[in-house]
């Protein structure tokens, strides 16, 4: 991918206004197509972007594991 990755905010608003187009709009079957692949691309470069947040996470806490995050303390 030549283009600047986006972040993950703006691939998951891109994924969702993809699923709406193909929910609502009666597309042909090209592009139909078109757009699966295209979210297809958009599902896997957010999973991307979600393992090395959760990298980034485990660094940060010291031990090497995710912790569950407690809102009552």
């Amino acid at each position: 991918m030549t283009e600047k990755k986006m972040d993950i905010e703006s691939t998951l608003k891109q994924l969702e206004k993809i699923v709406t187009q193909m929910e609502e709009e009666n597309l042909n079957l090209e592009d139909s197509l078109k757009s699966y692949e295209k979210g297809v691309s958009l599902v896997k470069e957010a999973q991307e972007s979600l393992n090395k947040i959760e990298k980034k996470i485990k660094i940060l806490s010291g031990n090497n594991e995710l912790n569950d995050l407690n809102l009552n303390e």
